[in-house]
């Protein structure tokens, strides 16, 4: 799953080895996004891995019933009514530009 947030960009998935210890794997481009995901909503992340020949160049693990949590704050935590202006005040302009390229992007699936 791809979270877009305001607090970072993550990919949560299930790597072989994670259900069977009931944890999720959380990756990240930006190793700050980990830190504010860590920091704002997820304190019992696990150890920020890096691998810089890898897709993700950063990763953690937590277990899924804390990850569970921290999205469902994330939803709690929602008061602004634009998002891209939220991330430019939260992040930056420049990731609000990013956000954006991606957004039209996936305009594109919208039917006519």
């Amino acid at each position: 799953m791809w979270l877009i947030t305001r607090t970072g960009f993550f990919s949560v998935v299930c790597k072989p080895g994670d259900k069977v210890s009931g944890v999720l794997t959380i990756r990240a481009r930006v190793r700050s996004d980990l830190d504010a995901l860590r920091e704002n909503y997820l304190q019992s992340l696990g150890e920020i891995h890096e691998n810089a020949g890898t897709d993700y160049r950063f990763r953690a693990k937590a277990r899924r019933e804390e990850v569970e949590k921290a999205i469902a704050k994330m939803v709690h935590d929602i008061d602004y009514d634009n998002f891209k202006n939220e991330v430019a005040k939260k992040q930056s302009k420049y990731r609000a530009r990013i956000y954006s390229e991606i957004w039209n992007v996936l305009f594109d699936l919208q039917e006519d």
